[in-house]
């Protein structure tokens, strides 16, 4: 496994990392974060600085190779009448699967199919799984190969056919050759909201890990039949406000599920392109969510 970027959230003020979280999201725009954050630039380390230092370095924390031998990767469209017609995605697979394996469906952060994802979807290849991670910017000219892009792109989507254009893809992965016919849904952020949403509009989904995602809404929340897996963030204002109504709702619906909260993390934790990736929770993290998926899509003990 590859170093993650050197530096550490510890390494930066909670302020700034406030700051940059509401950057991300769009809650404050480019100026605003350099802004907020050029009162704990000091010397060289300027504000531009800081955003430089906190953003995503997807080359040196690429796990697995776009060419990696043990996979077989391409990129697939599909139908989506609902949605935006049609949608795009990445579709790995172990090159020598022996059987019918499970599929896992991979969402992405409010960037798109970025190159961080396309490697979670390797990882979980490799992991014998069938993983496919759509691009919901597939319908205005794909991921832009710039963050600051995919951001502004993002927020043009009508949330309503990109929803649909998941949900489309679930029901593609249904019978994808090869597939067991057993799904899980992992997602990130955006991608985390997005797998809470979908377990409770796909009946037949297994099992689904929310990292630190906006809750599914409430009122659909006896909609889920999936095991969930809801990992969040230690310190994550915005996201864990919205946890306690969220558990409660699925305690009064049965829902099974486990909640894994490590402590002093941030927002992101597990993405091993930024400064607030956290190694130990980000690899405890990953272990409990192939356990789930090995036990609810195969049966098999992990």
């Amino acid at each position: 496994m590859p170093n993650p970027p050197r530096s550490k959230a510890s390494d930066f003020d909670p302020e700034v990392l406030r700051l940059f979280d509401q950057y991300v999201h769009g809650i404050i725009d480019r100026r605003g974060f350099l802004s907020g954050a050029a009162r704990f630039a000091a010397g060289a380390a300027t504000a531009t600085g800081l955003l430089a230092a906190l953003s995503p370095q997807f080359a040196a924390a690429q796990q697995v190779k776009p060419d990696d031998r043990r996979l077989s990767a391409k990129y697939i469209e599909f139908k989506s009448p609902k949605g935006y017609g049609t949608g795009r995605g990445y579709l790995v697979k172990p090159a020598k699967a022996k059987g019918r394996l499970p599929v896992v469906l991979v969402v992405h952060e409010n960037r798109g199919l970025n190159p961080h994802i396309e490697d979670v979807a390797r990882r979980l290849a490799l992991e014998n799984f069938i993983a496919f991670a759509p691009d919901a910017l597939y319908p205005l000219g794909g991921y832009p190969g710039d963050e600051d892009a995919a951001r502004t792109l993002f927020a043009k989507l009508d949330q309503d056919k990109t929803h649909e254009d998941f949900i489309a893809a679930a029901k593609m992965l249904d019978h994808i050759e090869g597939g067991n016919e057993r799904m899980g849904v992992v997602g990130f952020c955006y991608g985390g909201g997005m797998a809470n949403y979908l377990a409770t509009k796909l009946p037949r989904l297994a099992a689904a890990a929310p990292f630190y995602g906006n809750a599914a809404p409430l009122e659909d929340v006896d909609k889920i039949k999936a095991e969930l897996l809801v990992v969040l963030a230690g310190n994550d204002e915005r996201i864990n406000a919205t946890w306690p109504a969220y558990e409660a709702a699925l305690k009064r619906a049965g829902v099974t599920y486990t909640l894994y909260q490590p402590a002093e993390t941030q927002h992101g934790f597990n993405n091993d392109t930024t400064p607030r990736y956290d190694e130990d929770a980000a690899h405890e993290a990953w272990r409990r969510t192939l356990a789930l998926f090995n036990r609810t899509l195969r049966g098999k003990d992990a």
